[in-house]
């Protein structure tokens, strides 16, 4: 939420959170990575096989953000109990870091097999954060981190540093702190989509707005 107010500006939007909540048009797909690969099948099945035929999502919504953290390219279905198709992208795709968009480059494509489609349609857009979405926080809130200094987004477990900081400045990973912290987190944002910072929150930035001014 943080970075799309930073991206949107004074522009009002509504988020809907489509997965893991579950719903009477929806059903119960799970949470994780794995509850993700279960709302991508459901949806592109409802879409006669690809996620961008699916009506349901696409009537009654301008825009659908697909979040996937890069870490998910080390994992195996087995550990999300999931029995793949013939059609879904191998898993591990994990590359060797950096840099970065050599696995979520890799991992973008397994999710495209996962939604049917082999292009991503106009009205879909990709948040894929190296190697998860804490690198993200602990570049916003903790510039000066070991782990932001060294290039956080192939810092294997970034969600750790928030419980190494300075005792009165450490959190746990919980919702409520993020809420806590959430106007910290948006003046943040544009360092963390400079030139050379974080490229994969550069990437969707950019691809969320392409998708947006369409």
């Amino acid at each position: 939420m943080s970075a799309l107010r930073a991206i949107l500006g004074n522009r009002a939007f509504i988020v809907k959170q489509l997965q893991p909540e579950g719903s009477l048009v929806f059903g119960e797909t799970g949470a994780g990575w794995a509850g993700v690969y279960r709302w991508c099948r459901q949806s592109a099945a409802r879409g006669a096989g690809r996620l961008g035929g699916d009506a349901l999502v696409f009537q009654n919504y301008d825009l659908l953000i697909l979040h996937l953290d890069a870490c998910v390219a080390g994992e195996e279905y087995s550990y999300g109990n999931i029995s793949p198709r013939l059609e879904d992208g191998v898993l591990p795709c994990e590359q060797p870091c950096p840099p970065a968009d050599a696995t979520t480059n890799a991992l973008r494509l397994v999710l495209l097999t996962w939604c049917g489609e082999t292009s991503w349609p106009a009205r879909v857009v990709v948040c894929m954060p190296s190697k998860n979405m804490e690198a993200w926080v602990v570049a916003a809130l903790f510039p000066n981190d070991m782990a932001v200094k060294s290039g956080i987004e192939c810092f294997p477990t970034p969600e750790t540093r928030l419980a190494q900081q300075p005792k009165r400045l450490r959190f746990r990973k919980r919702t409520q702190d993020y809420e806590d912290r959430s106007e910290k987190l948006k003046e943040a944002w544009p360092r963390l989509v400079a030139p050379g910072a974080l490229g994969e929150a550069l990437r969707f930035q950019c691809e969320f707005l392409t998708a947006t001014t369409r």
